[in-house]
């Protein structure tokens, strides 16, 4: 009687021979035992976060899952334990995911083989139950080799494997995953950032969101952002703002990497020999920077020969399969509208070996420590964190927007707030008088007269005597003539000495009025008076609802002027004379 390990092997062999008949792609990948149970631990997380809890998830819930959804699968009958809560959706996304990654585990292979079987072919080389029990672990399979399959040094070792060497072997099969089926998302997210690229948890949820926007694989959407860069002009470069900008080096180095194991595979057309050298190059790249003594040096060191040694034992078995019966056939097979068969046919029979290391990989047995498998305490590989799924899927923490403003914005606000503002009122009592608005807009306020406005006050102010020149003498007699009235101008020397400080004050309040009559009196001595009474008139004019920055319109002298020695001096301007020195004590107060 075969030993159950030969018999999952037949099972298998005869579903890759004739998968091509049934599936899209031939180069579709198998999850074993370890690798459905990583699958199953990431479905129940992203049910539990969809119904509103975190993306964690226990172990004693993923084991009761696991159990289900053997015996489902193998249509055997339930376990005597209720399922759990949310089972037929972690079902479907365990579903989705096989199929988003172009995966499949070893009980759909087993549900194909009875659909794709030759006559010459087994009936049932592997009953539901004994799949179940070798899942399950309840059932060791036998390491003696079958007729075709001689024996190695790998096969005798794997039980007494320590936890670092299964997880520095589940990255070399990842790497060579990735040169078979490039939309396996599990094997992405076990390379990305090993060894370290400086793509920790946050980049690899980046490439997952960005992933998921462009309904691709994780590896299309690292490749097709990476090719943007290198290869885009200035209109196809993706757009600063795009969050995966921040990883440019590390996905960088990750597809150069990857761009270098492609063009082994292609190059080196003898499998055994490429083989070797892709093993070479991924062994390189873990151990770069590390000492001999270090456990990943020792596991890739141990790992790298075994690879080697068996990646020659199954060149050698296809060599004699393909001469004796020609029956072999490459997963690679070139379409026969390729532009140039001989790329097509490149590395056709090194991918075929690939994938046999890979078959066998996915037929070892399972883990027995499942605490070590899905804990994220695994040996660190990266230098920066663990190889576990679980905590590389799970997205890291966000704000959410309850956290109080940062306290630079706070400080500001508060400046901002105790900021003195423009305080006008106050200025305002004391010459209200010279206001016709109480509520000047602020862009009224905020604006600097030029310096040809000077003010106008119509309430006159005491003056201390001063001695005056000979025409301000005559103009203090002329208004004790007049019982001093109030006066709509003043002497011309008053008025320039007026000019002369307001200018040198600077700017004044936007209530000032035009000064320009002031300074034509003092270039023209022969003024006449009767045009500053009008002037004055104006002001009154003004201050009863006329605009009050508008500088006054000239009007033509129509009264009678009186000639005097030094100045003219109007009949009708008579009555309405400013005392001595009101003019330059209203600019004084005005600033």
């Amino acid at each position: 009687m075969e030993a159950l390990g030969d018999r999952l092997k037949v099972m298998v062999k005869v579903f890759r021979r004739e998968c091509h008949r049934v599936l899209h792609s031939e180069r579709t990948t198998i999850h074993g035992a370890d690798g459905m149970l990583m699958l199953l631990q990431l479905a129940v997380a992203e049910v539990t976060k969809q119904h509103g809890g975190e993306f964690k998830v226990a172990l004693s819930d993923v084991l009761m899952a696991w159990k289900h959804l053997l015996l489902d699968k193998l249509h055997l009958p339930p376990p005597n334990f209720a399922r759990l809560e949310n089972y037929d959706l972690i079902l479907e996304v365990y579903e989705s995911f096989l199929k988003r990654s172009n995966t499949m585990d070893l009980v759909d292979i087993l549900s194909m083989y009875k659909e794709l079987r030759l006559d010459s072919d087994p009936e049932e080389p592997v009953s539901p139950i004994q799949l179940f029990e070798f899942l399950s672990g309840n059932m060791e399979v036998s390491e003696l080799p079958d007729s075709s399959v001689p024996s190695t040094p790998s096969s005798k070792s794997r039980p007494c494997s320590s936890q670092m060497k299964l997880a520095v072997r589940r990255v070399f099969c990842s790497y060579l995953s990735l040169l078979v089926n490039a939309n396996n998302d599990m094997a992405l997210a076990l390379t990305l950032d090993v060894p370290s690229r400086t793509l920790e948890r946050q980049a690899f949820t980046d490439v997952k969101h960005a992933a998921r926007n462009n309904n691709t694989s994780l590896f299309l959407a690292v490749t097709s952002f990476v090719r943007a860069i290198q290869l885009g002009g200035k209109g196809y470069a993706p757009a600063e703002s795009d969050p995966l900008r921040k990883h440019v080096k590390g996905l960088s180095d990750f597809v150069q990497f990857l761009d270098n194991l492609e063009e082994i595979l292609g190059e080196i057309p003898d499998p055994s020999v490429c083989g070797a050298r892709l093993v070479a190059a991924i062994r390189a790249a873990l151990v770069k920077g590390r000492s001999s003594e270090d456990a990943v040096y020792a596991a890739a060191e141990e790992t790298t020969k075994e690879l080697k040694e068996r990646i020659c034992q199954l060149h050698q078995i296809q060599k004699q399969i393909a001469n004796g019966s020609g029956t072999g056939i490459s997963p690679a097979r070139p379409k026969a509208h390729a532009v140039n068969h001989s790329t097509a046919y490149g590395g056709r029979d090194t991918v075929k070996v690939l994938m046999a290391l890979l078959d066998e990989e996915a037929l070892s047995p399972p883990s027995r420590n499942k605490a070590d498998l899905l804990s994220e305490d695994q040996p660190v590989l990266s230098r920066a964190e663990g190889t576990c799924v679980l905590n590389l899927f799970r997205s890291p923490e966000v704000s959410t927007g309850c956290s109080p403003e940062p306290l630079k914005n706070r400080v500001q606000s508060r400046l901002d707030l105790l900021k003195p503002k423009t305080k006008d009122r106050g200025l305002r009592s004391q010459f209200a008088c010279t206001y016709t608005d109480e509520e000047l807009p602020l862009n009224r306020v905020l604006e600097f007269p030029s310096t040809s406005q000077v003010p106008t006050c119509v309430h006159p102010a005491p003056k201390p005597q001063t001695i005056l020149p000979a025409v301000d003498e005559e103009c203090s007699s002329d208004v004790e003539d007049t019982n001093k009235a109030k006066s709509a101008s003043e002497c011309p020397n008053k008025e320039q000495s007026g000019v002369q400080r307001g200018a040198a004050l600077g700017p004044r309040s936007g209530n000032a009025q035009n000064r320009g009559a002031g300074l034509g009196s003092r270039k023209k001595a022969g003024a006449q008076v009767q045009g500053k009474g009008n002037k004055r008139k104006q002001v009154d004019s003004d201050q009863h609802g006329g605009p009050e920055n508008e500088p006054p319109q000239k009007k033509q002298i129509t009264s009678v002027s009186v000639k005097m020695p030094g100045k003219n001096v109007s009949k009708a301007s008579s009555k309405k004379k400013l005392i001595v020195g009101q003019g330059k004590l209203t600019s004084f107060f005005r600033v």
